[in-house]
């Protein structure tokens, strides 16, 4: 439910919504954090009572996703754009070869920094289709000796999201999931490294998930700064430098949250439902609002759209903002109307969101 004082549907892209029962609790502890008279903001990263809430946000974490014992857990700074560098300097050299699989803006920022470690090849590309699919390969499509395969899971800008994982065998497999993190059950292992900024489902901005192979970190390079190696954030517990605190404990409750609510099948189940309200409106509207991914590739997290012309676009965008919903517009590169559906966007606005919709298209069509 909404809190009389949260008195807007947040349908951000990220950062984007948090769910309330986190905020109170933060909000409560704020000052005086597990009886220690400082706020966890405040505390020593080296102190016990800091370690305890870093340690039990691994936990939880490898918890809920059921992460198997040959893989890390670290928690990284600088976003998953830092990621798009450090993986082709850790795992990529001159005489190899990292195959990436273009579903949108974030697989074309990834490409991009091979080309200053090594040679970076295109596997699949959707862009002639305006990113609208997910496309189609496997292990068929790759080289045996490549460093490794990269791909997004789901792409924020185009409201695509991969609905089944490929097998490319024995070439390691590495994901950016920082907009579909936590929001269905995975099979972890058939990934060798997943990544994820922590803003869209796990908690605030300046915090990067990654769950790395023990086996993918036994062939990083070695001539890379200290503090960008992986095997760093490994020995140290991520406590090499200081860490985001207070983003690490609101993520640990976010991951609390997420176990509340029943764990992720749960959480897949209403996200389902949350996304099918929205669908359904465009689906029915014959042609009054215009989908931009395909039904196979549709996203559970973000539902991108445009309408009939653009004047109305936008008055639809004012008439939204009006009555409380923010963060509808969509992405600056390529506009139109995006919602963002995260977990803890509650079934309540995606509701208000779909009866809008219709309300809209009743007045104008």
């Amino acid at each position: 439910m909404n809190h009389p004082s949260r008195n807007v549907y947040n349908f951000n892209a990220g950062p984007s919504a948090l769910p309330t029962a986190v905020l109170e609790k933060a909000q409560q502890e704020l000052t005086n954090f597990n009886q220690s008279g400082m706020s966890v903001m405040e505390l020593s990263h080296r102190s016990k009572t800091y370690e305890a809430v870093h340690n039990e946000a691994i936990d939880r974490l490898k918890k809920l996703y059921d992460i198997p014992n040959d893989y890390e857990v670290i928690f990284v700074q600088g976003g998953a754009s830092l990621q798009f560098s450090m993986i082709p300097m850790n795992f990529l050299t001159k005489d190899t070869k990292a195959g990436y699989i273009m579903t949108g803006s974030w697989s074309e920022k990834a490409f991009k920094e091979t080309a200053l470690f090594g040679t970076g090849y295109k596997i699949a590309s959707s862009k002639d289709d305006a990113y609208r699919h997910i496309p189609t390969v496997s292990a068929e499509d790759v080289n045996e000796d490549d460093a490794y395969v990269h791909l997004t899971t789901n792409n924020t800008i185009y409201g695509t999201q991969w609905q089944e994982y490929p097998d490319f065998g024995n070439v390691p497999v590495i994901a950016d999931m920082s907009s579909d993190i936590m929001s269905k059950p995975i099979d972890v292992s058939k990934f060798d490294m997943i990544y994820a900024g922590a803003q869209k489902n796990l908690g605030p901005s300046g915090v990067t998930v990654v769950i790395i192979k023990k086996s993918l970190l036994e062939k990083a390079n070695e001539q890379v700064p200290t503090i960008l190696k992986y095997q760093t954030h490994v020995d140290s517990n991520s406590l090499y430098n200081t860490p985001p605190t207070f983003g690490i404990y609101m993520l640990g409750e976010v991951l609390k949250w997420i176990d509340m609510q029943g764990g992720l099948e749960t959480i897949q189940k209403v996200n389902k439902e949350k996304a099918t309200y929205i669908y359904d409106v465009i689906d029915e509207s014959n042609g009054f609002y215009i989908g931009h991914a395909d039904k196979a590739s549709r996203s559970l997290m973000n539902i991108t759209f445009r309408l009939k012309d653009e004047a109305l676009e936008k008055q639809f965008l004012e008439e939204a903002a009006e009555k409380g919903f923010v963060g509808l517009n969509g992405h600056r590169s390529v506009g139109g109307c995006r919602a963002s559906t995260y977990n803890a966007v509650p079934t309540e606005a995606c509701l208000a969101l779909s009866e809008f919709m219709k309300e809209f298209q009743a007045k104008h069509a």
